[in-house]
């Protein structure tokens, strides 16, 4: 049997208005560019429904004074009358669809751009939050059924209304009293159309609803592909996935079933008005009240005039639709971007001046939690997204829990500071409020004396070089993953590779620099990864240096030559870095240790080791009998008397 389908996001279960007239206002101010198309394909709609009433007309002459008359020559002209109408209808029907597909993709090019570019602003603390499933289906489902709105739905739309009234306006001049007769159906047909848009509007939002559950399931397990594989998920995953895609099938039947109900339903009213109208004719016509070509362009009009009206009633889901799905882009464009996160007009100076006077961290009295930012715990941030989602729903009114509690150190230009700590206790969030990806609730963090709320963000991160342990490489060649930021020459290039080793890696590898690498890196190890990472961290020619254990996926010989190359790197330059392996951070000026996201040792390694504190402690933990034995070497100081070594 298969799951049951999770529950869908809040804001996709409702569809909101049929026609909201602010959102109408801010759609129109993405198609005022483009007048010039619209304009067109409102002339290419007006034409053709001249030429719908042109038919019926020719049709009347013909039966009414060609034939009578016995005139060849007449019928003849009418008919290649006829013929140039159909090529203007042709013409102006092809010159519609044309039209608005061409304004639909614009304007879909131009939202698919702004949210894009929203998205990059926005804080990370959204994306904790928000699944990657349901961002896709803004930029994509979402926005094209904005392109349906204005290909077939808005212009098409009125050119539907401009077919009705003319139609509508003919019939009554040519004869009020058939035009009753044929429009004795159309409260019957308001009143299905009416039901229609009912049932279709609930299948529209069910269908919404399990695409969004869809996108969300199926990005999640194709990113943690490797733990599905592992614990044998698969046929698990498989038949969750079944049971949602069964349920997206489900919605899309209901829709099919209204569907295949409400077009018979219309096609059976139309010819209950033929009938109607073809009753009336005959009175009308035995008592010569009308003539028979007058009745054949009635038969050819009715037709014609209940199809603009079948239509509209579908035009009326595609503009909900539209407003729904214009309301949740919207949404997400009106979501306040990162603090900072604007382009600077001087950025290259104030990044020249930063690069020039080094770079100060001053952390004072900074406290921080996740949760009161929309976010998680540090635990809960490194197991993923949906303890995010749990963690809200578990205290949505708790009390904060905070992760950093009065944090305060100082690293001055050129100095190594290393954080040390278990798992959860604040590290890496340390490393997350320096680079601003949040902002701490208490206490302020200065960059050279200028609190980094009041610094661009560019500005900021323009002189920081991060290596993280997990590293993250986009698809595309070695050369423009190492450049990413940096306008760096080839030279530049292989000069940065071979200072930390990589230039053996991309020599090996088939294209060398133009070699492209799969998603995330794919082709090339973890290790060579990192080496990658390294290069292009010195590429970028840092300020401040962030190591996230960025050696501990490399073998002994390659971390050798990436710890040359970063004690080289590391040189005038502020360096923070989180520690796991204890032995790579023996060096570092001050260690600071957290517990629980509060500093309860700091010092050199010497001075902590003969503290005999936590940090000693877990320094034999880890067997740092080696380590230290090096740094006793290399630094040329006596061990303290109840060190061990070996």
């Amino acid at each position: 049997m298969a799951a049951a389908a999770p529950s869908a996001p809040p804001d996709d279960d409702a569809m909101g208005k049929a026609y909201d007239a602010r959102l109408v206002r801010r759609l129109l101010a993405y198609v005022r560019p483009y007048a010039s198309v619209v304009a067109a394909a409102l002339g290419c709609i007006a034409l053709a429904a001249g030429m719908q009433l042109a038919g019926p007309l020719l049709t009347r002459w013909v039966i009414d004074v060609a034939l009578p008359s016995r005139d060849p020559a007449l019928v003849v002209r009418v008919a290649l009358a006829f013929a140039l109408m159909l090529v203007v209808q042709f013409g102006a029907a092809y010159g519609e669809t044309l039209l608005t597909s061409l304004l639909g993709q614009r304007v879909m090019r131009d939202l698919r751009a702004e949210l894009f570019a929203r998205l990059q602003q926005l804080p990370i603390a959204y994306f904790d939050r928000t699944p990657v499933g349901r961002l896709v289906t803004r930029v994509t489902s979402d926005v094209e059924a904005l392109n349906e709105l204005f290909t077939s739905g808005v212009v098409s739309g009125i050119g539907d209304l401009f077919t009705l009234l003319a139609i509508g306006v003919v019939m009554l001049v040519v004869d009020w009293r058939l035009a009753l007769a044929a429009f004795v159906v159309i409260p019957f047909v308001l009143l299905a159309s009416r039901l229609f848009q009912k049932y279709v509007r609930s299948s529209y939002r069910d269908i919404r609803t399990r695409l969004a559950q869809l996108n969300a399931y199926l990005g999640e397990r194709l990113a943690g592909i490797r733990l599905v594989q592992l614990f044998g998920r698969e046929q698990a995953e498989r038949r969750r996935f079944e049971g949602l895609n069964s349920a997206h099938l489900d919605a899309h039947l209901t829709s099919i079933t209204v569907y295949a109900l409400y077009f018979p339903v219309i096609e059976f009213l139309t010819t209950l008005a033929l009938a109607s109208l073809l009753v009336t004719a005959g009175y009308e016509v035995s008592a010569g009240g009308v003539t028979v070509g007058t009745v054949a362009a009635f038969l050819q009009l009715v037709r014609r005039f209940f199809q603009p009206l079948q239509d509209l009633s579908e035009k009326y889901n595609i503009l909900q639709s539209a407003m729904a799905a214009s309301e949740r882009i919207f949404g997400l464009l009106d979501t306040p971007g990162a603090p900072g996160v604007a382009h600077t007009p001087d950025r290259d100076v104030q990044v020249a001046a930063l690069r020039q006077r080094g770079v100060t961290i001053v952390f004072e009295d900074v406290w921080f939690a996740y949760g009161a930012d929309g976010g998680v715990t540090d635990d809960a941030a490194a197991r993923g997204r949906e303890t995010v989602a749990e963690t809200q729903a578990e205290a949505p009114t708790a009390a904060p829990r905070w992760v950093l509690k009065g944090v305060s150190f100082t690293v001055a230009p050129g100095q190594f500071l290393a954080l040390v700590g278990h798992t959860g206790a604040g590290k890496s969030t340390i490393v997350n409020l320096l680079l601003r990806f949040y902002e701490p609730q208490r206490g302020r963090i200065l960059v050279n004396g200028t609190d980094i709320a009041a610094m661009p963000v560019d500005v900021l991160r323009s002189v920081v070089a991060y290596v993280q342990q997990d590293i993250f490489l986009f698809a595309g060649d070695v050369a423009a993953n190492v450049r990413l930021s940096a306008p760096l020459d080839d030279a530049a290039l292989q000069e940065a590779a071979t200072r930390v080793g990589a230039d053996r890696v991309i020599a090996r590898l088939p294209g060398q620099w133009h070699h492209e690498l799969g998603e995330r890196g794919g082709g090339v190890s973890v290790g060579e990864r990192q080496l990658l990472a390294f290069a292009r961290a010195i590429a970028s020619d840092p300020s401040l240096l962030i190591l996230d254990e960025a050696t501990s996926a490399v073998d002994s010989h390659i971390e050798a030559d990436i710890q040359r190359a970063v004690a080289t790197l590391m040189g005038g330059r502020t360096t923070i870095a989180i520690a796991h392996r204890l032995s790579t951070i023996v060096h570092a000026d001050e260690i600071l240790v957290l517990h629980h996201g509060e500093i309860i040792e700091r010092g050199t390694h010497r001075a902590l080791l003969a503290a005999g504190g936590t940090y000693e402690r877990l320094f034999r933990l880890q067997g740092g009998g080696e380590a230290e034995r090096e740094f006793a070497v290399t630094s040329d100081i006596r061990l303290p008397t109840d060190v061990t070594l070996g």
